[in-house]
């Protein structure tokens, strides 16, 4: 599968372009940039990779079969649209829209043009998080009582982050409590039924969530936040065990993959992943998707209900 990026962000080069050009099945053939010098960094890595000028003209490359979206926040409903009408299958970065309404029209033009369409939601593909839904549905710590998830960073010296610009879509939850929220309706497979938020905001947009909810038989909380030392953690507390994922959404970037089952008989046990790249997992799986026509997780029907909770706690918290 012939993929094609349009823009040449600093995450784009440092983990898409590679994952994309190392997946089996799949090779990086072209980069739209308006920015010669940021595409000239895209051709160390693939030296033979195609410069276009504009979005535009990546997306009437007939030699194009696939595009991955790395754009401002604000902007990726926009081009998700116009890449499916032209025929491409679709690989959107999180989160894929700003409100959950306007997955609608992403889910009628995927339906329409027949292409394959998805949110960039890696984790799904590492193997931690099967395990964990899988430990989950077998009963290993009984019935799930409560979910604890932590994700906090901190961008408060970086202004023009475009995570720090609420015209493009900035603020903490948008841009990563689409993993404490959608990591565990994955792992559990439940919704919420109802959720409070608390939230610090800077400039209009939210840079401190804390979120509880109530789903069928556990309760959830959540803190995420751009303005706190880096940390990532979530633990799933059952009546008769706990697992806790160490590195639950950055894997092999902040720190090895490392999964903690704890059960009643005071058995611990550690499992590691060393060397797994979700990303390649994320495009080879989306490759055989779009090649056989193969159900590919996670839907945009899923992601959807993420972004709902999104809104939820960016209403709640006013």
């Amino acid at each position: 599968m012939r993929w094609g990026i349009l823009g040449a962000s600093k995450f784009a080069l440092n983990h898409m372009a590679p994952a994309i050009h190392g997946a089996r099945g799949s090779t990086l053939a072209a980069i739209a940039s308006r920015d010669p010098a940021k595409a000239a960094t895209f051709v160390e890595l693939v030296p033979d990779v195609t410069i276009h000028d504009g979005y535009d003209a990546l997306l009437d490359d007939p030699h194009i079969d696939a595009v991955y979206i790395p754009l401002p926040n604000h902007l990726h409903v926009e081009w998700s649209l116009k890449a499916l009408h032209a025929g491409k299958h679709l690989l959107c970065e999180k989160p894929m829209a700003m409100h959950a309404a306007e997955f609608d029209a992403l889910i009628r033009a995927r339906d329409k043009t027949g292409r394959l369409a998805a949110e960039a939601f890696m984790i799904v593909h590492h193997p931690q998080w099967t395990t964990i839904r899988d430990l989950l549905a077998a009963g290993t710590i009984g019935p799930l009582v409560h979910v604890d998830a932590v994700f906090t960073y901190d961008n408060g010296n970086d202004p023009q982050n475009i995570r720090n610009l609420v015209g493009m879509g900035g603020g903490g939850l948008r841009d990563i409590g689409v993993y404490t929220f959608g990591s565990v309706r994955f792992a559990t497979g439940q919704e919420p039924l109802g959720l409070t938020a608390r939230l610090r905001m800077e400039k209009d947009f939210d840079t401190f969530a804390e979120v509880n909810a109530d789903f069928p038989g556990f309760t959830y909380h959540a803190i995420v936040s751009t303005r706190m030392r880096k940390r990532q953690q979530v633990v799933f507390h059952g009546r008769t065990g706990i697992l806790t994922l160490t590195t639950p959404f950055n894997a092999g970037v902040y720190d090895q993959a490392e999964l903690r089952i704890e059960t009643d008989e005071n058995e611990v046990t550690i499992r590691r992943w060393p060397g797994v790249n979700q990303y390649v997992l994320q495009v080879e799986a989306f490759t055989h998707a779009a090649s056989t026509g193969s159900t590919y997780v996670p839907s945009l029907e899923f992601s959807k209900g993420t972004q709902a909770m999104i809104d939820a706690a960016l209403a709640q918290g006013g």
